[in-house]
């Protein structure tokens, strides 16, 4: 019997020792959790139960246990290299068209493959949850999965659908020499700079991409003399040069001698009215001009005959502009469109949204990293390359999104190293060593016994 209980001290520590070996072979393994080997006395069961004065029938190894405590995290130089800081594992799957994953992991070694999508060093496709539209604000579809891929090679342009231009225009300037007389209809002429007080511009793009400037000439009211309307400016819209009515109409100067005869279409400014401070009056029932005006189906053959694009339409917006009694500036100016641009690279948030940036500055929502939390981690099936698979055991996975709930967040440029703990296992492995030694000490002792029986 004694040889039997020593040899299964020699077992345990054998495993002992091949665990602690074990985790100090993989003390530079990526996302590598660490285990343990736990033991349990074995006694001969009988009907009546173990007596109390049963010795014991050795020992046996109950489970090697892994730990899921949260290894330090490493910065690397690849943004593809992706960390959790907190609970969860990354859902892989083998399959690309795999409708839910299969393998799990806390190793963030990414890359892509040849078809462009982002594979683990296994070959096993990383999941992400589905966009719902073309912007974070839109959110995911939490519990869709898919493949993530980087597919986009170019950025598509953005046409302009809103422009914000902030100005000052002085106060003390009076109606520009030539602006009466050079047409009915009061026409601004670009050409001609006595024709208009001041002008502001800003680029505005198709919905090919292609770039115009949008242009706004402003005329005061007001007139030397006293004469005119106080407060009030004119604003003359314009694109390339060419002038156009806010309902998308091309405006024109009438040529009676053209033939066939061209009838004048008058260009019809924004009026902006100011109160007795300089502030713009927005509200349009007291006599003020609203503080956006919409431009509406403006055909891209009336800019430019060559052109065959979707009609332009967009809001104008004169924001805080003001009238005060100092020299016209531009306080603020922008716009909402962007042309074709060439990716420039991958950009993964702490929340594991994915988006692709280009040139333009531009982006496109790819997806967001999607994460599993189990009840049960140390249940999972090991499958190896630091992976595991679900089981009873586990619990059913619970997918979720990075930085909600109990799952932690995701760090982008950055791996979570092995949380062997060196030290500790060269000092567990002394342990094991001496526990196997002792035992094989027990075989030997019941040896001598034996044979002093024999020769007795």
């Amino acid at each position: 019997m004694g040889f039997s209980v020593a040899l299964s001290g020699l077992s345990a520590a054998s495993k002992d020792l091949a665990v602690t070996s074990n985790n100090i072979a993989n003390a530079n393994t990526t996302g590598f959790k660490e285990s343990r080997a736990e033991f349990a006395d074995v006694y001969a069961a009988s009907v009546s139960g173990v007596t109390k004065t049963q010795a014991g029938a050795g020992v046996r190894v109950a489970n090697v246990a892994q730990q899921f405590n949260q290894g330090n995290l490493n910065f690397t130089d690849n943004n593809l290299d992706l960390a959790i800081s907190g609970e969860g594992f990354f859902s892989l799957a083998e399959d690309p068209a795999a409708s839910k994953p299969t393998l799990f992991t806390r190793g963030g070694e990414f890359k892509l493959d040849k078809d462009g999508f982002v594979v683990s060093n296994q070959g096993d496709f990383l999941m992400s949850f589905k966009p719902n539209g073309t912007t974070v604000d839109e959110g995911f579809s939490e519990g869709v999965f898919q493949p993530l891929k980087i597919t986009a090679a170019q950025g598509a342009p953005v046409a302009t659908t809103k422009i914000e231009v902030s100005t000052n225009l002085d106060a003390t300037e009076i109606l520009p020499l030539n602006f009466p007389s050079i047409t009915t209809g009061g026409f601004v002429d670009p050409a001609d700079p006595k024709t208009y007080n001041h002008t502001s511009s800003v680029t505005i793009y198709d919905s090919q991409g292609n770039s115009h400037i949008a242009s706004t000439y402003y005329v005061t009211n007001r007139e030397s003399g006293g004469g005119g309307t106080a407060n009030q400016w004119d604003a003359y819209f314009f694109i390339d040069g060419v002038p156009f009515n806010p309902d998308g109409s091309k405006a024109v100067l009438a040529d009676p001698a053209a033939f066939p005869p061209i009838v004048a279409n008058v260009h019809i400014p924004n009026t902006l009215n100011f109160d007795a401070s300089g502030e713009l009056i927005t509200d349009v029932a007291l006599g003020g001009a609203p503080a956006k005006r919409s431009f509406v189906d403006i055909e891209s053959t009336d800019i430019d005959p060559s052109l065959n694009v979707a009609k332009l339409s967009f809001t104008y917006d004169y924001g805080d502009t003001s009238q005060f009694s100092t020299n016209f500036s531009v306080k603020g100016l922008s716009q909402d469109g962007l042309p074709a641009g060439d990716l420039t690279g991958i950009e993964i948030s702490d929340e594991g949204v994915v988006a692709a940036k280009f040139s333009n500055g531009g982006s496109d929502i790819l997806g967001k990293v999607a994460l599993t939390r189990f009840a049960n981690p140390q249940g999972l099936t090991k499958k190896g390359d630091t992976a595991w698979r679900e089981s009873t055991a586990s619990g059913d996975g619970v997918p979720g999104q990075p930085g909600t709930g109990s799952f932690g967040i995701i760090q982008s440029g950055s791996l979570e190293a092995s949380n062997v703990d060196l030290s500790e296992q060269l000092v567990q492995l002394i342990i094991a060593q001496q526990a196997y030694q002792a035992n094989a000490q027990s075989i030997t002792t019941e040896k001598t016994i034996m044979q002093t029986i024999l020769n007795a």
